[in-house]
């Protein structure tokens, strides 16, 4: 079934919450459980995949007041162009792009060998290019340390800490290095950089790097698109797609999107017992997989699909929302049960999805946001919410109508 675009999207959610990895290191965490679970058992099979390098993070800034009119392709157009400067000039630096680049998010990491100077020049070309031939802007994190390789995603708390450098404290056309990375430069190296006052983290002192000598022109090493989130018949619509075309936009939209209802689950962190951080990335995954299990055992056979689990979310889709709230609520019971808490949103709309080119799948649309609004920003743990569209048709019994406002936007569903 197609159906037309919304009018308005809330950008806020083409940010969602989540980690660009490919999937869960499921080997590793048979390991885990096999082990007696200690500190040291978690450091000996971890160090198999530490990794040292670069991490370079982008998220985009300004997106909200930019797609406020804008619908679901013409938002996906948007946030396209600086992922693909990015890799372009990434990959032509010698780096290699981590995981699935979903949402407005990038990821590339470089080896340990690669000269810091090369890796900014690279970097200033990237902000230039895309202030220039992009219409929107993105902050760029960069860290020098060391990580947990795990099936394609960086992990591990250096990793966090330069996400949410990148996530939460640059700004548009902004490169915020690390000390790790400044102290990399030679004397002389032609970059000015200053210090980020009231910055100082877990990474040490941060620096924006003003200007500097820039590389020349780029093009994928590879020849190759970034790990794109969508179906390949898809993207080469997308690039198709230009500024304002909203004939195009709405073809695309008539091709490409059915009416779907998406179930977001968001499970617990683990508790204080995992305080040692390589116990609580093992324990974190475990509880991921075991989420997947148990989800992938209530899920019903015929007119639903998982979508994903990745970190500690877990995205399905449904045919019909009649199916898919009992699923929630059997779901939020067995996890439960297996001792963990979660929250749960579900919305239904038109939704992008299908195969990524990776062998994945991923789903992109304003039923996603709505439910990730819901469950992560608003539900208490153990909390099932409904949008108003889902209880319409699957119906509120047992639920009790709430009001919210996030980000000035007013939100009215069903918890319970």
């Amino acid at each position: 079934m197609s159906t037309d675009l919304p009018a308005r999207h809330d950008p806020g959610a083409f940010d969602l919450a989540r980690d660009a990895v490919p999937g869960l290191p499921l080997t590793l965490v048979e390991q885990w459980r096999a082990s007696g679970r200690t500190a040291a058992d978690a450091r000996r099979l971890l160090v198999p995949h530490v990794t040292t390098g670069y991490s370079v993070v982008s998220d985009s800034a300004g997106l909200t007041k930019l797609s406020r009119s804008l619908g679901l392709l013409e938002v996906l157009a948007l946030i396209d162009g600086p992922k693909r400067v990015l890799h372009a000039y990434g990959t032509g630096a010698g780096g290699r792009a981590v995981g699935v680049w979903a949402a407005d998010n990038a990821q590339m990491f470089h080896p340990a060998t690669t000269d810091a100077g090369t890796l900014l020049s690279a970097l200033l070309r990237v902000q230039d290019e895309i202030g220039r031939t992009c219409g929107i802007r993105v902050g760029i994190g960069v860290h020098l340390g060391d990580y947990y390789d795990l099936d394609g995603g960086l992990y591990g708390a250096e990793a966090d800490a330069v996400e949410h450098l990148a996530e939460n404290h640059t700004e548009g056309g902004e490169i915020a290095v690390t000390e790790a990375v400044a102290g990399r430069l030679p004397a002389g190296h032609g970059f000015v950089l200053r210090r980020k006052d009231g910055h100082d983290g877990p990474l040490g002192a941060v620096y924006r790097v003003l200007d500097g000598p820039r590389a020349g022109g780029a093009e994928p090493v590879d020849g190759r698109w970034y790990p794109i989130p969508y179906p390949a018949a898809f993207y080469e619509d997308l690039l198709r797609l230009g500024p304002q075309d909203a004939a195009l936009a709405a073809v695309l939209a008539e091709k490409h999107l059915r009416e779907r209802t998406v179930v977001l689950v968001e499970r617990g962190e683990p508790g204080a017992a995992a305080g040692v951080p390589e116990v609580a990335l093992l324990t974190g995954l475990d509880l991921s997989a075991r989420m997947r299990e148990i989800g992938l055992r209530l899920l019903p056979a015929e007119g639903a699909v998982e979508v994903k689990v990745a970190g500690p979310l877990a995205i399905y889709l449904f045919d019909d929302p009649g199916a898919a709230v009992p699923f929630a609520l059997e779901l939020r019971a067995a996890l439960a049960e297996a001792g963990t808490t979660c929250r749960i949103g579900l919305d239904c709309g038109p939704v992008l999805s299908g195969r990524t080119p990776d062998g994945g799948r991923d789903v992109a649309g304003a039923p996603v946001n709505q439910a990730s609004k819901m469950a992560q920003d608003l539900a208490a743990p153990g909390v099932v919410c409904l949008s108003e569209a889902v209880a319409a048709q699957a119906g509120p019994g047992g639920f009790t109508r709430v009001r919210h406002t996030v980000s000035g936007v007013d939100l009215t569903f069903y918890q319970g």
